[in-house]
């Protein structure tokens, strides 16, 4: 399970997100860029943090710890940006921190990573359906010489039809991944040759294990999925489906 933390003091936005997440120390001393509830698409945009993180870990892909940080209303009394407020207000529970790696740089291409490491981001993107890793937002870091995968919510975008539709595990199984804009498009080699090794490492214990990690008031049930193991049990069904199934969500060759 993931830890959890409390939030002790808000200290910036970081106003290039789109959802506003922001920087706030925890009651561990450390510092976390923290993914609001009260933000953008909700709660599932945490789920996908959650579960994609989970995976790449899986995948030997660095990414950042993650903890759930609980954030107290009094915070958001000392706030003067009114839209910020408003956002800390809405967001008063459980959020998603993502820890701060210091001193870490945005990936413009002059420090990249190896092929290996190239072509295990590209499948998990294309595992996950995750669009958003282009040149327009890299969602990349490099620190301390690596390149860390960040800002996976994205990914999972089947979730998001859920309220009003059940799970579809053929279709998600079936749906193509289109890397010619992916940022890594030009480093990677060929991803599908890599698939059996990598699947092999996501066994349905480890993706069980994965879809675990997330807190069960994160998981909102729907009309065909009436309570919290019914959606884990979804996640996991719909992932299955897309490494066991015809494989033609993978891309055929990346490399220029």
């Amino acid at each position: 399970m993931l830890p959890e933390l409390t939030a002790t003091r808000y200290v910036t936005p970081l106003k290039e997100g789109g959802s506003l997440p922001g920087i706030v120390e925890a009651d561990d001393d450390g510092t976390y860029v923290l993914k609001f509830r009260g933000a953008g698409q909700g709660l599932k945009v945490l789920v996908a943090e959650v579960i994609v993180a989970g995976l790449a870990r899986l995948l030997e892909v660095p990414v950042p710890d993650l903890a759930v940080v609980h954030l107290d209303p009094r915070i958001a009394k000392y706030e003067a940006d009114e839209e910020v407020q408003d956002l800390l207000t809405a967001s008063v529970g459980t959020n998603l921190g993502v820890d701060f790696l210091p001193g870490s740089l945005g990936y413009d291409g002059s420090c990249p990573p190896d092929a290996d490491l190239a072509e295990r981001i590209v499948w998990l993107d294309a595992l996950t359906a995750n669009i958003d890793r282009t040149w327009s937002n890299p969602n990349l870091l490099v620190w301390h010489g690596r390149t860390w995968a960040i800002d996976h919510g994205a990914a999972l975008y089947f979730h998001h039809s859920w309220p009003s539709r059940p799970p579809a595990p053929e279709r998600f199984a079936a749906q193509p991944f289109d890397a010619s804009r992916h940022v890594l498009r030009d480093v990677a080699g060929d991803v599908a040759r890599r698939h059996d090794e990598l699947a092999a490492r996501l066994t349905p214990q480890a993706v069980e294990g994965v879809v675990a990690d997330v807190p069960e008031e994160w998981l909102e049930p729907t009309a065909e999925l009436a309570d919290a193991p019914s959606v884990r049990a979804a996640y996991a069904l719909m992932l299955r489906a897309r490494l066991d199934g015809p494989l033609t969500w993978l891309p055929a060759g990346v490399a220029a």
